[in-house]
């Protein structure tokens, strides 16, 4: 009964907080989106993609794809419905999961070695300026790191309420149990035929139907022997 739900067509009654959350995810995946591109741009051309060690490029597809699902899934609530498949979310929702978890890592580890990197210049005496196209790097990617994993978060949680609405549905539910109840619409009621019953025809006995009991036997009484 519970899957169900997962396979049926128009948006799940959703709680007002999941709404704003996935406006929220929609919001900072911009942010993410801006910062990825800047982490690419601060180099220029393939020399900052390289740089940035492909993690600005994986967070821009990340905010792309988070726009397509969550974008989508709300339009689609609002103006069509009916084209609200659950499933195909279901399995979006899991793949923009996958894809934070690695874009947000990623970032992260890459962060800290351009970090780590002017961290022990700083630490050697050398000053290093803010400006330095490295270290913007490492702070792009520190922040695509820190708002990912918040994402990512929001995500897991957004999934796990999705999944519970499908399931804890009652028009789907209501319906299930009307199916298992009563007929589809359109189908005549199963009839079963009569037994003809035949008249007796005139002029031809009928047919006794046991057999007829035999007549008892007459008791014979024997007898006395006479004595000599």
């Amino acid at each position: 009964m519970g899957t169900s739900g997962l396979l049926a067509r128009g948006p799940p009654p959703t709680l007002p907080w999941v709404t704003y959350m996935q406006y929220a995810i929609l919001g900072l995946s911009v942010v993410i989106l801006a910062m990825g591109a800047w982490a690419t741009s601060i180099f220029g051309g393939s020399l900052g993609v390289v740089a940035s060690g492909g993690a600005g490029g994986l967070v821009i597809f990340v905010a792309i794809l988070t726009f397509i699902v969550y974008g989508g899934g709300i339009a689609l609530t609002h103006y069509s419905p009916d084209n609200f498949f659950r499933i195909g979310f279901l399995i979006g929702y899991i793949f923009s999961i996958i894809f934070w978890l690695s874009g947000w890592a990623w970032s992260a580890s890459l962060a800290g070695v351009w970090l780590s990197y002017y961290d022990s210049y700083t630490r050697a005496g050398y000053r290093v300026s803010n400006s330095d196209p490295g270290k913007q790097l490492g702070a792009a990617l520190a922040v695509c790191a820190a708002l990912g994993a918040v994402v990512w978060v929001m995500t897991i949680v957004n999934l796990v309420m999705f999944i519970k609405a499908c399931i804890s549905d009652p028009n789907t539910n209501n319906a299930e149990l009307g199916n298992m109840k009563t007929q589809p619409a359109g189908y005549p009621a199963a009839t079963y035929p009569q037994q003809p019953y035949s008249q007796p025809q005139p002029g031809y006995p009928q047919q006794p139907q046991g057999y007829p009991q035999q007549p008892a036997a007459p008791y014979i009484q024997q007898q006395p022997y006479a004595t000599q």
